[in-house]
């Protein structure tokens, strides 16, 4: 009998696969956000007016706000693709059960099960 709520390779290839593209697309997002070659804000430049400071300063007050969420994603892809390379995806970092496949396709960067997620979120 096969179990409907555990994880097949294939379903974490095309988990993988998903990974990978949203990868691209966060670096294409970080262009968009303003971002230079190394990874720093530029900070937009308007001209010297009041108003265009004030436009200045709001664009890149947006921009570092979204930057900080780019990273966080990407940092969380970035460690959901080491867990399948090392084979511990879809494995709860804290009670070492499998995490069910209907939370792994919900939420792909998960490293831990629904128990051990809501113990962790009742502590604080």
């Amino acid at each position: 009998m096969i179990n409907d709520n555990i994880l097949e390779k294939q379903d974490i290839e095309e988990i993988k696969k998903d990974l990978l593209a949203r990868k691209e697309q966060l670096h294409r997002d970080f262009e968009d956000a303003g971002e230079d070659e190394n990874g720093k804000l530029k900070f937009p430049e308007y001209g010297d007016k009041l108003d265009e400071n004030a436009q200045e300063i709001s664009e890149f007050t947006t921009n570092v706000a979204t930057d900080k969420v780019l990273h966080e994603t990407l940092r969380d892809i970035e460690a959901a693709l080491q867990r399948i390379e090392d084979g511990t995806y879809g494995i709860c970092k804290y009670c070492k059960q499998p995490i069910g496949k209907k939370r792994m396709q919900a939420r792909p960067v998960a490293s831990a099960c629904i128990p051990c997620k809501t113990k962790l979120q009742n502590q604080y």
